[in-house]
């Protein structure tokens, strides 16, 4: 699929559940307190059911598709202040390529300092499943004879898959208020061939506990603001696919709200996300096998085709977390 990150302007936002739709952009998942006597052990674990998979802005499920997600975490606690964790996740996708599932690993170490908790580590997005498209029916051209080819012109490699280094910050500043950064960098982002940079601020208020009484219900509201930097791909997505120099792709921001509802270990989030990249350039960017039209032409997207998996959206999602520590003893 091709795809998806000015330095992020502070965007004021009020609160979101580290492993809910205020993170659709950076994947965090939650980091237990720091407490003086503690376990070295701990396993968090959760899924997850949404309306649509955003990734920085960009849709991984076709618009309103809907998507279920999973994760598994072991952490080890060196000391109270210093966590190392590897994990695995899955989410069920649909991209340009025909793959249908994402598989992810990754693992870190998140230092807390004061107020301020660290998280460096590296991603791995795999994308099995993927089909090899080319310009015309029963390939032959980019891909192997036999592969199919898309009605609007569009091409995709079979494997999608990449990786990426992270390192993020979010400093708390009571119990109501904290703000984050992020900052990603990919070389090959997407198998597009294309570099692929992604930074972002992040910000969360938390609802007083006597606004729901006794009941147990917490709220927040939340936000990000986010800018993706992007290379030139290799040849496969020139203008003229395998042929020639690759292109540039369009730098874009994204940006999301949202209020989120918390109870116990479940969280219901309600967002809006959004970008500000031209239909053209998020076609040239995703392959998107829905592109239609021929009016949205820009430099690397001359024939026209327009794609709205970049646009303005809603997201509903609710999800689970639980760490084995707090939740299962």
């Amino acid at each position: 699929m091709k795809r998806v990150l000015v330095t992020a302007a502070a965007l004021l936002a009020v609160g979101v559940s580290s492993a809910s739709a205020a993170d659709l952009a950076t994947k965090i998942y939650k980091k237990a307190p720091p407490i003086v006597a503690f376990d070295p052990w701990d396993i968090a674990f959760g899924s997850a059911v949404m309306s649509n998979y955003v990734f920085r802005g960009v849709t991984q499920s076709n618009g309103q598709k809907g998507s279920v997600a999973a994760y598994f975490e072991p952490r080890y606690n060196i000391t109270k202040d210093v966590q190392l964790y590897a994990g695995v996740s899955a989410e069920s996708i649909s991209f340009a390529n025909r793959a249908a599932a994402e598989i992810d690993g990754y693992f870190g170490i998140r230092p807390t300092w004061g107020a301020a908790a660290f998280d460096f580590g590296f991603w791995y997005y795999g994308y099995p499943g993927g089909q090899c498209i080319d310009t015309v029916q029963n390939g032959g051209v980019l891909c192997p004879v036999g592969s199919s080819a898309l009605a609007n012109g569009n091409v995709a490699k079979k494997d999608a898959s990449f990786y990426e280094g992270y390192a993020k910050v979010n400093y708390t500043f009571n119990d109501y208020f904290s703000l984050g950064g992020n900052a990603y960098y990919s070389p090959n982002f997407l198998n597009l061939g294309a570099d692929g940079t992604y930074a972002s601020v992040t910000g969360k208020v938390l609802a007083p506990s006597t606004w729901f009484g006794s009941t147990g219900i917490g709220s927040y509201v939340s936000g990000e603001f986010g800018r993706q930097w992007l290379g030139t791909s290799d040849s496969f997505y020139s203008l003229t696919p395998g042929v020639g120099p690759g292109i540039k792709y369009a730098d874009y921001n994204t940006w999301n709200i949202g209020i989120g509802f918390t109870y116990k270990v479940f969280t219901l989030d309600l967002r809006y996300s959004d970008t500000n990249l031209s239909k053209g350039d998020c076609n040239a960017f995703t392959s998107d096998f829905t592109a239609s039209g021929n009016t949205d032409r820009t430099a690397i997207n001359p024939g026209g085709a327009g794609s709205s998996w970049c646009g303005a959206t809603g997201i509903v999602k609710l999800s689970a977390d639980l760490t084995a520590m707090t939740n299962l003893k």
